[in-house]
């Protein structure tokens, strides 16, 4: 029974955060006639407001982000062209990171370097994994099957780095860039404003859902090799 408690408190941790995020963004995501613009005019209005004209603004498929190779904001189709709460403080979360990106952050930098090179390392700590039995059998020496374990739990743990250095840049881009550009230069009604704080406290949260989801699996793992 325990166990049970236990297995349940571990699923709401972690899908619960991920239901929160997706009720949030789609409660706010009505139409708003009334809103000047869409949260792809938003986008391209801030970034030419901050000197950023080079940064494009697109849609995509593959969800709400900034990519700093590209140089683009890349929205939703709905949030690119909807005009709602959701929009328009989406919009303001990812030009948010571009505004991050021309400052020079170093924890940006930091984040955007390890995510380049966590495809591949992922990559190769499942290579390790996988063969570290059969290296034990060829080689008789079971010290070095542990030693490849080991290796590649760590390199799986970077991944647990990169969502740890995501959190503070992704609660920045929301309360530090996009609420004070939405409220205090009267881009929402006051009215709006809680509306907003809530899509962007979702935006944010939606990667400590990633970091909750890493972290189990890294516990899975590190139980298998004991």
């Amino acid at each position: 029974m325990l166990y049970l408690v236990i297995v349940l408190l571990l699923l709401a941790l972690i899908f619960g955060p991920q239901f929160w995020v997706r009720r949030e963004m789609e409660r706010h995501a009505v139409a708003r006639p009334d809103l000047p613009g869409t949260g792809g005019e938003l986008a391209r209005h801030l970034l030419d407001r901050f000197q950023l004209g080079a940064v494009a603004v697109e849609t995509t498929a593959a969800g709400d982000h900034y990519d700093p190779d590209a140089r683009a904001v890349r929205l939703s189709p709905g949030n690119h062209d909807g005009r709602s709460i959701t929009a328009v403080a989406v919009a303001a979360h990812e030009v948010g990171h571009a505004i991050q990106h021309a400052q020079g952050s170093t924890l940006f930098i930091a984040r955007t370097g390890l995510a380049r090179l966590l495809g591949m390392i992922d990559k190769v700590a499942m290579v390790v994994l996988v063969t570290a039995p059969l290296v034990a059998i060829l080689t008789r020496v079971p010290s070095i099957a542990l030693m490849q374990f080991g290796f590649a739990i760590a390199l799986l743990g970077i991944g647990l780095v990169v969502h740890l250095v995501t959190l503070p840049l992704e609660f920045d881009a929301s309360f530090g860039k996009a609420l004070p550009i939405l409220t205090t230069d009267g881009y929402l009604h006051p009215g709006d404003v809680p509306a907003a704080r809530g899509v962007l406290r979702a935006a944010a949260l939606t990667y400590v859902a990633g970091a909750l989801v890493g972290l189990l699996n890294f516990l899975r793992l590190l139980r298998f090799i004991r």
